[in-house]
């Protein structure tokens, strides 16, 4: 029997019916925990959900191993584009048999849409999956229970609607009234924005006044590192740091709502409008000249993605009016900063010296082609890794607060161990060489050469070149 009360649709299920599917002790389970960053109507911690899902687990004695714990940590549900990988990695354990059994502190903690709902109902239809909860049981196969998940979706879906729409109408009302909007500090006020920190102010104006004079966002990051200030977030100055405060509109007193201008803010300004909007016309027009002169041809570095610095990071050819290789930390302030840079031309032709001389010794003959196979734990770190580095882009196109300085450097340390992973599996393709290689090498460079192929050039030299 299903009683459903409209007001509330909160659903009773008789005893009878729940009791017709039987847990067998010892069946694998997995627990899913999540909680949104946004205020839902229960913001149960994940893990005090966690808690408690494992005493229906310990209660039913249901078995769940460390890999079938999943947890959404700060995700929302409700958003439709929204990535969740511990959802995904659970399903994907129930398209493999993995699991029998989902434990959750609540149906809302799982799905707030009705296409995830969907989504695990079809793989239920050859798994026979049980719903656990704090307070019941659904059995997702069973025609009854998938009825009153859909009307408690549903009802989620409409709730998390509701909360959207009362949220964005506040957020505009604050605008109208030309409240601040502040997420992380901004740089000379107080953390609600409010109230002006004149030390923190005398920089904002310093550094306004000295991109009209004509100094580049770098030089001015260089000096305010050297001089030991630190942004709102006690880090060095990086040029991506003062580019946004230059185009950052809260310093000029300035309301924005959804990218337009609605008003003046409540707040004091510490940038006169007039020098803010010179200064944006300036970066406007410093930006068209930087594009119109990255239209022109350039020159293609044979070294590229081969050339390392001294220091031990990559060296990046230069779209400038001398071919020189620099150091890509160049642009970087305090003790991360390397100015090492090498004339192109010179190195370039020794380099092609010394390959001609490998190749010319080189014989490909007996080589078999390469195995390219990657172990199953690489590939799926990768994965990880890969969902990680969305998410982080995600946030940085979506949070005006979250600089590109801070994505660079979130960005990192989560590159670094893809890329290592990468170079273990990295099998020098023979098929580079074929051709290429032997007696005639010289006179085969010389071809390709002449052919302008700096693509074979360039991976005949990495190919040649010490991992």
């Amino acid at each position: 029997m299903i009683d459903v009360t409209p007001c509330s649709y909160s659903v009773s299920v008789s005893r009878s019916k729940l009791g017709r599917t039987t847990v067998t002790p010892g069946e694998p389970a997995a627990i899913y925990c999540r909680i949104s960053h946004a205020r839902d109507e229960d913001q149960t911690g994940v893990d005090r959900q966690e808690r408690i899902c494992r005493d229906i687990a310990e209660r039913l004695q249901l078995r769940v191993e460390p890999a079938h714990v999943y947890v959404d940590n700060n995700r929302s549900a409700w958003q439709r584009n929204r990535k969740r990988p511990g959802w995904e990695e659970m399903l994907k354990a129930m398209r493999e048999g993995d699991i029998r059994h989902v434990i959750v502190y609540h149906p809302d903690r799982l799905m707030r849409q009705p296409k995830d709902l969907e989504e695990l109902l079809s793989i239920a239809d050859d798994k026979r999956i049980l719903l656990h909860g704090e307070a019941n049981r659904r059995d997702l196969s069973d025609p009854d229970d998938r009825f009153i998940l859909r009307i408690e979706v549903a009802h989620a879906c409409r709730s998390s609607d509701d909360t959207s729409r009362r949220l964005k109408d506040a957020l505009k009302d604050k605008a109208r009234e030309g409240k601040p909007h502040v997420g992380n500090r901004p740089y000379g006020y107080t953390s609600d924005g409010r109230a002006i920190i004149e030390e923190e102010a005398e920089i904002v104006r310093e550094v306004f006044r000295r991109y009209l004079d004509g100094e580049s966002p770098r030089h001015i990051a260089q000096d305010l590192t050297a001089r030991s200030v630190l942004t709102s977030k006690g880090k060095t100055w990086q040029p991506e740091n003062v580019r946004h405060l230059l185009s950052s509109n809260f310093v000029a007193g300035v309301r924005i709502h959804q990218g337009e201008e609605v008003g003046i803010g409540a707040w004091p300004a510490i940038i006169d409008r007039g020098q803010w909007d010179e200064v944006q016309r300036l970066r406007e027009y410093r930006a068209e000249r930087s594009r119109d002169e990255q239209k022109r041809p350039t020159r293609y570095y044979l070294l590229r993605g081969v050339a390392t610095c001294a220091c031990g990071v990559r060296m990046a050819g230069t779209n400038s009016r001398y071919a020189y290789y620099r150091c890509t930390r160049a642009d970087e302030t305090g003790k991360q900063k390397c100015n090492r840079s090498v004339s192109a031309g010179p190195l370039e032709d020794f380099v092609r010296d010394v390959a001609i001389k490998v190749l010319t010794r080189l014989d490909t003959s007996g080589y078999e082609p390469a195995a390219t196979t990657r172990p199953a734990a690489d590939v799926l770190a990768d994965e990880k890794d890969s969902a990680k580095l969305e998410e982080l882009k995600e946030l940085w196109l979506n949070d005006d607060d979250f600089t590109t300085a801070d994505f660079q450097s979130m960005r990192a340390p989560i590159l670094k161990p893809m890329k290592e992973r990468q170079r273990r599996t990295v099998r020098r393709p023979v098929a580079v060489l074929e051709g290429i290689a032997g007696p005639d090498a010289e006179g085969n460079w010389g071809r390709l050469e002449k052919a302008e192929d700096y693509a074979r050039m360039n991976a005949t030299i990495d190919s040649c070149s010490p991992p």
